[in-house]
């Protein structure tokens, strides 16, 4: 059998974003459970959008969420590097040793594409006619006539050309998505795609069709906005008498409120979620689920169960809904399984650059504080406002405000004694201390522990109060009960 092969093909327009690692994840999924190779391959024949350090970002970002590709593009010691035999997996470079050459020079001689000497003027005035006639706007083909051999002769001379694909008349080109199942096109609706660009890059539409035959890729798997491109790649496919590759297109990930996600509405680069502390199990785990479901309708898989579970024909075929809250309740189920010492690990740079603790603190009392805030934290990040009340000055809540009454000091003033009788809080202390107090006061219940509470922390809520007791320790808590005054 033919050994499976799909390739994830970012261009480094900027930060990998979520409905791209999705698509990269897919590709992965596949790839592994049926023994087969992924890639990675860099698409910047777009030199107008190149963004500087994007294709360090996107091999960072995708080796972060452990979406590992085995073949094309890498970074061995910061440097950008490729493993394979199919090299250079980066296009611009590809264009460098003219890869795309013959290849083209072969659709010019069969007549399947032609020179295009048309100023841009002139095809924004044909299509704003069309425009204005009620009919698709596309190139008219008025440059299919020209022989190529008098077309040779004006690219020698040097005037400014494209080089377009020539469809067809009237034709249907059909092709069967293994998701969205079978889809017809006819050629009529479709443009002359420019194939060769002025300044000689291949477009996104050639050098992909090039590339994924070179690199004997079997599977096609990306985003339904591609949907009508594909025909146009068939018909290269065609002309060529390539064998064409399985298409599958998958449903775009929409917001909260049904619409595309979008860098100006929406959390969507990987690094944003990363830096907020999404644990890269979490969030793989549940982008899996994002347009996809496995059999056994479980929520929490790993890496392994989801290659040993996925397939495409348990994939939706609309649009899927990127639900941060959902997120949010998988990366706090993968928060609470971390063992302590790596969860204290993971916490401490954001209680460091929130000024809360030096970075010598002792693993001990790191931990400490680490463990009081484990349970409740839907990502990293949320350990810094959960715990702000520790190390910044204390604002009550107007709840804590209406308990403190007469009874409030009555507790304040035996938490104060209890407190100086004492050189220092331990954990023998922050545990036995509200029994102590219960005792000399005669107060019990929620009405002992919900005012202690908001004096010493502000809040009705929270973590464990023995715990709060220790890390705040005596001349922290002594100077807040005095504020009762």
């Amino acid at each position: 059998m033919k050994e499976v092969r799909l390739r994830f093909a970012p261009s480094p327009t900027g930060y990998l974003h979520i409905g791209g690692l999705r698509t990269a994840l897919y590709n992965y999924l596949y790839a592994m459970q049926q023994k087969g190779s992924f890639l990675l391959r860099i698409e910047d024949t777009d030199r107008s959008r190149f963004v500087e350090g994007a294709i360090e970002n996107l091999i960072h970002e995708l080796h972060w969420a452990g979406v590992e590709n085995n073949e094309g593009v890498t970074l061995t010691e910061d440097e950008v590097s490729e493993i394979g035999n199919c090299a250079p997996y980066i296009q611009s470079e590809r264009v460098k040793e003219g890869i795309y050459d013959e290849y083209i020079d072969q659709l010019l001689k069969s007549g399947d594409a032609y020179y295009c000497f048309c100023s841009k003027e002139r095809i924004d005035a044909v299509k704003d006619q069309q425009r204005a006639d009620g009919k698709m706007p596309k190139y008219d083909g008025l440059c299919r006539g020209i022989s190529l051999e008098d077309a040779r002769k004006r690219v020698a001379e040097g005037e400014e050309h494209v080089i377009r694909l020539k469809l067809p008349a009237n034709k249907d080109v059909v092709f069967e998505d293994v998701i969205k199942g079978k889809i017809t096109i006819n050629t009529d609706d479709m443009d002359d795609q420019v194939l060769i660009k002025s300044d000689g890059f291949p477009t996104y539409h050639f050098a992909v069709v090039v590339d994924d035959h070179l690199m004997n890729i079997t599977h096609v798997v990306r985003g339904d906005e591609w949907i009508s491109s594909t025909p146009k790649h068939i018909l290269i496919y065609q002309a060529f008498g390539w064998d064409i590759p399985k298409y599958i297109h998958l449903p775009t990930v929409l917001n909260k409120s049904g619409k595309k996600l979008s860098k100006r509405n929406d959390d969507v680069s990987v690094e944003d979620f990363r830096e907020k502390g999404y644990l890269p199990e979490a969030l793989i785990n549940y982008l899996a689920l994002v347009g996809w479901s496995p059999k056994t309708n479980d929520e929490i898989l790993s890496m392994e169960e989801l290659i040993e579970q996925f397939t495409f024909d348990r994939v939706q075929k609309s649009g899927a809904v990127f639900d941060v809250d959902k997120l949010d309740w998988v990366n706090s189920h993968y928060i609470k399984k971390l063992g302590i010492k790596e969860f204290s690990e993971k916490v401490k740079p954001y209680l460091v650059n929130a000024g809360f603790i030096d970075g010598d603190i002792s693993e001990d009392k790191l931990q400490f504080i680490a463990k009081t805030f484990q349970d409740s934290l839907s990502k990293l990040s949320d350990i810094v406002p959960q715990s702000r009340f520790l190390f910044e000055d204390m604002e009550m809540e107007e709840d804590g405000k209406k308990l403190m009454d007469d009874n409030a000091k009555v507790l304040r003033d035996a938490f104060v004694e209890e407190l100086n009788g004492i050189d220092e809080v331990d954990e023998e202390f922050s545990k036995g201390v509200m029994k102590k107090i219960q005792k000399k006061t005669g107060i019990k219940g929620k009405n002992l522990f919900m005012p202690v509470r908001a004096m010493i922390s502000g809040n009705l809520h929270g973590p464990e109060l023995a715990n709060i007791i220790e890390i705040l320790g005596k001349d922290k808590l002594l100077e807040r009960l005095k504020k009762l005054d």
